[in-house]
């Protein structure tokens, strides 16, 4: 039976879904933005404030499944310019140590205009 999972260090859906789901050994991120759940607002307008904000997200997210960003199998990123990929990837490095499979694609707009998003698949 899935597990919906909920925390207030991670923002709140902005729509009808859940923030992260635990099933059958694994939790499954909704796409986290630089929203800090604190405010509920983006704070940092570049893109490595946005991509430290998502990470902290991500990890409070994870954490509250009983998993952890080290328990990552498979990451889904999305930028708003593949300019920024190389500062993306310096600070994403810094928290996916254990280097999960990944998929990163440019898209045309991010919800709230953000720089970027990211999923993860985690063992739980």
């Amino acid at each position: 039976m899935a597990e919906v999972i909920y925390t207030k260090q991670a923002p709140d859906a902005i729509g009808p879904y859940s923030q992260a789901i635990k099933t059958n050994g694994l939790v499954f991120t909704s796409g986290q933005i630089a929203i800090n759940p604190a405010t509920g607002s983006v704070e940092a307008d570049t893109i490595e404030g946005q991509t430290e904000q998502v990470m902290q997200n991500l990890k409070n997210l994870l954490e509250a499944a009983g998993s952890s960003l080290e328990k990552a199998v498979k990451t889904v990123c999305f930028l708003a310019d593949m300019n920024d990929f190389a500062a993306f990837n310096a600070i994403y490095g810094q928290y996916f140590t254990g280097k999960p499979a990944r998929s990163c694609v440019a898209v045309k707009t991010l919800p709230k205009n953000v720089l970027c998003e990211v999923e993860v698949i985690a063992e739980a």
